[in-house]
Parts: structure tokens; C-alpha cells; sequence
């Protein structure tokens, strides 16, 4: 989805499958706009924004299954034979099967001229022009079917340009799970309701180009429904944003204490510290081991770092600090043990990351966690640190990232930064529990040390005195524009972590970033 998209709010509202289909009957009920026309006006939408990225086609072929889906795939294939665009269909359900409006769009298709075969295993690869995923819609819950799987196999095989109707054939609408198999489109139009599986998971590698289509149906109609979940919009989340007074001092701005850099591993804690003071906290300091201290103070020496062995050693510090960040090179030695159970018992403002989840995972300290009610938490593991914390496969939490995220977030009493393609956030706990996904980012992110600067803008911004809720959404919207800018001016190969902090700096300060001109 584009900057320009997440202008439009009703691209930016999330809806599971069955909500969509309420939207759809409430359209049709009770707002007198019949199915055929709302087919007809997905169909157009389609065909415009297929012709919009591949302008004249030497061939359109429309993969058609039942149902609407299949309806709105006739409805491309009518106006492609309209515009005089060589055009054939092959479907996998008898046309003659079809009722409702994917019956009348059947016809339309004919009325045109539109050649119809039936779909079978002999059929060969089309080899030239665009083809039209119009097979499996919302209403997939099951894995494919092997005559489905057949067809989508055939369009992966082709190495033609594809555009997805409404969602790829194969893509669960609730998770972004791959059901057996799945078409990987170049570009999905969707309508009516944005498809919360289409911003998440696996999903990500397979919609391409995502467009939001709303069909005229009036904008209130959403209002009746509350959204599954939202996506973050740095715009939105900036106006929240207030001027420092005048007459500020350090001392407003709260002091972070960032744990971590076991022997050998001091880069996480100190590009962690670095993020949080870049990002305006008032002070920053960090526990750290052996020479470590002598490396922040020679990268950074803005941060007070301090050589710490034990619990005794770290207590003043902990005592100073309004919140507190631990994990970024933190090990799981001895050591590393301690500094967490004493973080954990500080009762601040916490923020756990990398070797801090990890012992997180450990029951004894998930208990001590758990005690951990007064004051806030936020975890930000990736997929495979969830596993871990969630005790199953990656794969596990790959193929439900929001359940997954949900789940942690009520074992751990946490606020939860699930991080990967479509990074998920939950805020809150019970009724007041929000869910949104970020849709910036890039995969040069890809690379050491992204995480130990999120866990720094995070933490500095929890340390300011942010609410939870803006900080976590604002920190992880900051964190991937930021990588965005700079991949659309560098390119994504050799995107460091470090290359993010002044970039998120002028974001934050809304003034234009001069450092990599």
C-alpha cells in the first residue's frame, strides 16, 4: 500500500472476511446499490488499474472460479474484448452452474464475444500478455483444492504479470496464511473493506502492488462496524506530536537506562542508546560490561555508560531512571540473568528486547513478569523470538501473526511489537486492546542491528513521557519510513541500522533531512 493509499481512512480500516461480507450486504440492503452494479464497478475498478500497470496487453487470460469472484473476472474479460484486447477465460466451474450476479456477468461476458473453455490439467501455460486471478475469493477457509491448485500453479509457472481480484487465490482473508498454495500476484485490487490478511504474514510476498477500491459505497457504512484492526499512519500519529516549552530542561524529559552489551556484543546496546538520545530523551545511560563503556564513550559520549557487575552496581541506576530498555546484546550468562530479574523488579516503564526475551521465555521469569502490573511493559520480538516465548514453531507464528500476538500480550500482560513484513502492534489489554499493522517498511531492513534501534526510538519516547500507545505506534511508524527513505535513495542492499537514527530525527522534528543529500 502507498503513502497515497493510507491518505484514504477507509484504506487504513482492517476488516476480517466476514465483517467484509456484512459491509457487502449492508451496500445491497439497506443502501439499494444491487450486486451486479457493485460487481460491475469491482470489475472496471480491476480492469483501469490492470491497464494502469501494464498498458496495452498482447493478451488477457481470466482464471475464473465461482461465485463473485468469479463474476468479477467475467466482467474484466467483457470489457478487455470491449476495448478490443484479445481476451479468453478458463474456468474451473461450469459457467452454466452460476447463480446471482456471477450468472449475469457470465452472460455479460458472452454477450462480448469472450471465448469460455473449461479449465483442465492438459491446458498449457499462456505465454504472452496479463492474466487475471479470478479464482478464490474471501470465503476460503480450507486448504486448496487440487483442481485449484492445479490453476494456480499453471499462473506461478507462466512468469507473466498477474492482478489478483479482491485477494490472490490461495490467501486466507483472516491470517495472511498460505492455504496449500497460493497465487503471487504482481498487483491485488480489493474492495469495499480492506482484508486484514492482506497487510500481514506470508500475504506480503504474494499481493504485490495492494489497492483499495471502495466502489461508492458511502463511507458510512464502515462507521457501523469497528475495524479488526487499523494501519499506522505517521501523518496522524506526527499531529499528535507537541512543541517542547520554552522553558524546558533536561530534566522533562525523563532518563532512559538502557541494559545490555554483554562481552563482545556491545554494538546492540550501544546503537540502542544512541536511537534513544538522538531521539530527545533528556538522559540517557547504560549498564553495560567490561570495555564497552569506553566504546560508548568514544561513539557517543552524550550517554553515561557505566561498567556494571552486579545487582549492587546497577541499583543507583535503576533508581534514576523513568523507564528502563533491556536486551539488546544483554547474553543469557550469569550475568545477564541478574541485570534482568533486577530490571524486571524495578517496577518502570520496561521495555524488553533480543536476549531479553529469550530469558523471558524461561517460566520463572515469565511469572516475575506477569507481577509486573504497575507499570508498563512493551515486548518487540521477531518471529522467531515469539515462537520461543509462545513455546511453538516460526512457522506456528507465521501462519497467524495476530493471534500470535494476541497471545503474548495476554500471557505476559504486555504491550506487544511483533515485528516482520506487516509488523503488528497491540496496545492495551482486554476491551481497550488495540491491534494495527504497519504497512511501511522494506526488506533492506532485513539486517543486524534494525531492532536495537527501534528498541532505542521506543524506549526514548516511553522515557519523554509519551502514552504507551502513541510511543509503540509512533516508534515502529518512524522506525520503517525512515528505512523507506533512504531505500528509495540508496536502495535496499547495504541499509544499516545506524543509517536510520538521523533520518528518524528529522522525521520527528518534521523539518527536512539534510544528512544524506
Amino acid at each position: 500500500m502507498t503513502q497515497q493509499q493510507l491518505l484514504n481512512p477507509l484504506a487504513r480500516k482492517l476488516f476480517l472476511a466476514e465483517q467484509v461480507r456484512r459491509l457487502d450486504k449492508t451496500a445491497i440492503e439497506e443502501c439499494n446499490i444491487p450486486g451486479r452494479v457493485l460487481m460491475k464497478r469491482a470489475g472496471r475498478e480491476c480492469f483501469e488499474f490492470l491497464l494502469a500497470q501494464w498498458p496495452n496487453p498482447e493478451k488477457m487470460t481470466v482464471f475464473c472460479g465461482g461465485g463473485n469472484n468469479g463474476g468479477d473476472g467475467y466482467v474484466i474479460a467483457a470489457l478487455a474484448a470491449q476495448s478490443n484486447i484479445p481476451v479468453q477465460v478458463l474456468s474451473l466451474v461450469d459457467p452454466m452452474t452460476l447463480k446471482g450476479d456471477a450468472a449475469l456477468a457470465f452472460q455479460y461476458a458472452l454477450q462480448e464475444n469472450v471465448e469460455v473453455l473449461p479449465f483442465s490439467s492438459n491446458v498449457a501455460a499462456p505465454e504472452q500478455g496479463v492474466i487475471v486471478d479470478a479464482l478464490l475469493g474471501t470465503g476460503l477457509s480450507g486448504v486448496v483444492k487440487p483442481e485449484y491448485r492445479q490453476a494456480i500453479e499453471l499462473i506461478n509457472s507462466s512468469n507473466l504479470p498477474v492482478m489478483s481480484v479482491d485477494i490472490p487465490s490461495g490467501i486466507c482473508t483472516d491470517t495472511g496464511a498460505v492455504l496449500g498454495c497460493a497465487v503471487k500476484a504482481q498487483a491485488t485490487a480489493t474492495f469495499i473493506g480492506m482484508k486484514f490478511g492482506l497487510t500481514t504474514g506470508r500475504a506480503v510476498d504474494y499481493v504485490g502492488e495492494l489497492r483499495f477500491f471502495d466502489l461508492q459505497v458511502p463511507a458510512e457504512i464502515h462507521e457501523r462496524l469497528t475495524p479488526f484492526a487499523d494501519c499506522l499512519y505517521l501523518d496522524e500519529l506526527l499531529s499528535q506530536v507537541s512543541d517542547r516549552a520554552a522553558g524546558s530542561h533536561k530534566g522533562d524529559f525523563g532518563h532512559l537506562l538502557v541494559i545490555g552489551g554483554a562481552e563482545g556484543m556491545g554494538g546492540a546496546a550501544l546503537m540502542a542508546a544512541e536511537a534513544s538520545v538522538r531521539l530527545g530523551a533528556g538522559r540517557v545511560s547504560a549498564a553495560t560490561q567490561g570495555a564497552n563503556s569506553i566504546a560508548f564513550l568514544t561513539r557517543v559520549p552524550e550517554v553515561m555508560a557505566r561498567s556494571v557487575s552486579d545487582v549492587h552496581e546497577i541499583a543507583p541506576l535503576l533508581e534514576q531512571a523513568t523507564a528502563i530498555a533491556i536486551g539488546p546484546g544483554l547474553g543469557q550468562t550469569p550475568w545477564s540473568e541478574q541485570m534482568f530479574q533486577a530490571a524486571v523488579n524495578a517496577n518502570k516503564p520496561l521495555i524488553i528486547d533480543a536476549d531479553g526475551l529469550n530469558l523471558l521465555a524461561r517460566d520463572s521469569y515469565a511469572q516475575m513478569l506477569r507481577s509486573h502490573q504497575s507499570a508498563d511493559c512493551i515486548l518487540t520480538p521477531h518471529s522467531g523470538e515469539a515462537a520461543r516465548l509462545l513455546g511453538v514453531s516460526t512457522a506456528d507464528i507465521q501462519n497467524n501473526r495476530h493471534q500470535a500476538a494476541q497471545q503474548l500480550a495476554s500471557k505476559y500482560c504486555a504491550n506487544v511489537v511483533l515485528k516482520g513484513a506487516g509488523t503488528l502492534v497491540i496496545t492495551g489489554f482486554e476491551n481497550d486492546q488495540t491491534v494495527s499493522v504497519c504497512r511501511y517498511g522494506n526488506p533492506g531492513m532485513a539486517s543486524g542491528g534494525m531492532g536495537d534501534v527501534l528498541t532505542g526510538v521506543i524506549a526514548s519516547l516511553i522515557a519523554q513521557g509519551f502514552e504507551v500507545d502513541l510511543a509503540v505506534k509512533l516508534g515502529v511508524s518512524l522506525h520503517s519510513v525512515a528505512a523507506d527513505q533512504l531505500a528509495n535513495q540508496y536502495g535496499e542492499r547495504g541499509l544499516l541500522a545506524t543509517d536510520l537514527i538521523p533520518v528518524i530525527r528529522a522525521l520527528l522534528n518534521n523539518v527536512d533531512d539534510s544528512f544524506h543529500d
